[in-house]
């Protein structure tokens, strides 16, 4: 999955999360109750013949007072969030964000709240603003806000109950020799958090598109897992037990029935396929988009259009069976003629 696309599928599930961790007073002022995200804006840059894209875009709503006089007075208008995320160093990439900003106001008339969100690998600090001035004249400073990983330790992350924490953990400031640890905290933030599969699944593919250990490491992960024995280790795969391992044991035990080393393999592979369909539906109902479960579960288009149907199928039969049972209830016998007709029928 793209960087991009990692950032959209993050960020559409869990904006809330992501400001709540790095703009908690700005987050305090939004009224989460209206959330929309606009489509991709494709802006042409005519002087460098170039044409760029805007990332991520949040139609959301601010809590504010209404003025000096009224400071107990509360309104709320609507705002523009533009999120740029930004996988590699590029000198320019201050004037983006002001072009992109000048031309989102443009074309909406409300008010862009900027945010970049850098995510390479150096560690020397990004600018966050961009302007002019001469002399005699200080013509224009534009600012804007700014998330940079590789600044911010991962240790100061693990204790929150924080799905972007978690996440994000992959992409913070660690060296080798903490590469093992930092998996281990991020398994025991989702295990902690108790998310659905789906999102668990999203974030684990977000952590492991920019940490991915080596086949030692993650044996080095495995046995400390098993000498420490904490309480919370015991529960530390649950998610990945209940919906991946589930599914190859039950395909192992097939495969055994079957007394054979290709029903043992055919009894996993099936085990696995099906747990990736469950995982699918969890994701359908979430809203997930298509191509991102594709990539999330490696089913092809055609199964994920079939598992919409039935999951659609089912949806009609449970509204059905609600009518139903809501009509039968409606023309019920009331009590009272019910109690009438057994006290005219009794022959005392």
């Amino acid at each position: 999955m793209g960087h991009d696309r990692l950032y959209k599928e993050l960020l559409r599930h869990f904006f809330k999360s992501f400001m709540e961790l790095f703009f908690p007073s700005i987050s305090g002022a939004i009224d989460y109750s209206h959330v929309k995200f606009l489509s991709k804006e494709v802006f042409s840059d005519v002087v460098r013949g170039t044409t760029g894209r805007v990332d991520i875009l949040i139609e959301t709503l601010l809590i504010e007072e209404e003025g000096p006089l009224r400071p107990s007075k509360k309104k709320r208008g609507l705002i523009i969030v533009h999120l740029e995320a930004q996988s590699y160093y590029q000198l320019t990439f201050p004037e983006r964000m002001f072009l992109y900003s000048g031309k989102l106001y443009e074309k909406y008339r409300r008010r862009i709240l900027p945010i970049a969100i850098i995510g390479h690998r150096r560690k020397q600090e990004e600018p966050s603003e961009f302007g002019w001035r001469f002399p005699f004249l200080d013509v224009m400073t534009f600012r804007y806000l700014k998330v940079q990983f590789r600044r911010r330790n991962w240790r100061e992350f693990i204790e929150l109950d924080n799905p972007v924490a978690a996440a994000l953990l992959s992409s913070m400031d660690y060296n080798k020799e903490e590469r093992v640890q930092v998996k281990l905290e991020f398994l025991r933030m989702i295990t902690r958090m108790r998310l659905d599969p789906a999102r668990m699944k999203l974030l684990a593919v977000f952590f492991e598109s920019y940490m991915q250990l080596t086949e030692a490491e993650e044996e080095r992960l495995m046995a400390t897992i098993e000498r420490q024995r904490l309480e919370e280790e015991g529960k530390l795969m649950e998610w990945m037990t209940s919906w991946e391992l589930k599914g190859m044991k039950k395909g192992l035990k097939e495969g055994r029935l079957e007394g054979r080393e290709e029903g043992i393999k055919a009894g996993i592979l099936k085990g696995k396929t099906e747990s990736k369909q469950e995982i699918a539906l969890k994701m359908l109902e979430k809203g997930f988009e298509t191509a991102t479960i594709r990539e999330l579960t490696g089913l092809s288009r055609q199964k994920i259009q079939k598992l919409r149907e039935s999951l659609r199928e089912e949806r009609k039969e449970a509204d059905r069976s609600v009518r139903e049972q809501r009509l039968g209830e409606a023309y019920a016998e009331p009590p009272y003629e019910r109690d009438f007709a057994e006290s005219y029928d009794s022959p005392d």
